[in-house]
């Protein structure tokens, strides 16, 4: 048998403001996408990373004590252990500090809950790959979404050790033809643009991963979202979320109905914007936090 390896992370925003676990893992749908897998029962995401040399490892991570996540997982020494535990903080959105947004929903009766520690967003490894589940989402049913993004890991994910797969490389989506896409992800429109982002990405000619930078201003990491093939302006929306930038609400055919229910009456988008506009950088947060409450149990 494999040996076993954990690792403890501390569940402690860059702030010092506490982190809700099972609120990070169900943050929103995309994070239940291959190769995650979020178990409602155990409060648990499980999740297949690849790493050096060509290797993949899957990985769970759970509660531990108070205040602590655990990560656990087999055939892992102390090497691979740290960067993968490094990866989990990054998924974890762990270097974020939110204490800001908490200062500013003290007083505000509808989202004070979150200061106990929702509002981090789950995210990949990789903003390759929440671009690709992205825009695996546009204009589809959930079921095609997930037939989609299964196909690409189950073909051309690094297998791991009991056979599950990670979320495939850029040049493994390069490499592959039209009728792939066409054929087995059955992708229609989006095939085209995931094998041109692939190649652009595998290339170099095309860098997803400098989107995480500070310095960088809001409009011109929209402005470069929706310059991507197949990116419009509800994956652009999107995208901004789990790049960390909230100042924009995502306002499409799920959340304003979602906000007439729970609000009692429906709102024009000038009339929800006005409403958290108190919460300037994270007012997209703080609606999308107002919407998904009732996704966990208090």
């Amino acid at each position: 048998m494999a040996k076993r390896w954990s690792a403890k992370l501390e569940l402690r925003g860059r702030g010092g403001e506490p982190v809700d676990l099972w609120r990070t893992l169900a943050s929103h749908g995309v994070a239940d996408l291959p190769p995650q897998a979020v178990d409602e029962e155990a409060r648990t995401l499980e999740t297949t990373l690849p790493f050096s040399r060509g290797r993949a490892r899957t990985i769970r991570i759970r509660a531990a004590r108070k205040g602590f996540a655990l990560i656990e997982g087999e055939g892992i020494g102390a090497a691979d252990g740290r960067s993968l535990a490094e990866t989990a903080r990054h998924i974890l959105r762990l270097d974020a500090d939110l204490s800001g947004f908490y200062a500013a929903a003290r007083d505000d009766p509808d989202l004070d809950w979150v200061r106990s520690g929702a509002g981090r967003m789950l995210r990949s490894p990789t903003v390759f790959e929440d671009v690709v589940k992205t825009i695996c989402t546009t204009n589809c049913t959930w079921s095609a979404t997930v037939r989609m993004t299964t196909a690409l890991v189950e073909n051309l994910g690094v297998e791991a050790p009991g056979g599950r797969h990670a979320f495939p490389l850029p040049a493994a989506m390069a490499e592959v033809g039209d009728d792939f896409y066409r054929d087995s992800v059955r992708a229609g429109y989006r095939g085209p643009y995931l094998r041109t982002l692939s190649t652009e990405v595998a290339e170099g000619s095309l860098d997803l991963e400098g989107l995480t930078d500070p310095e960088l201003p809001d409009d011109e990491v929209a402005a470069r979202l929706l310059a991507l093939p197949g990116c419009g302006p509800y994956a652009t929306a999107h995208m901004m979320m789990l790049l960390g930038r909230y100042s924009r609400l995502i306002l499409d055919s799920w959340t304003r109905p979602k906000y007439a229910r729970l609000n009692g009456r429906k709102a024009g988008d000038r009339t929800i914007e006005r409403r958290f506009r108190r919460y300037r950088e994270y007012a997209g947060l703080a609606f999308w936090l107002y919407l998904t409450r009732d996704w966990v149990e208090d």
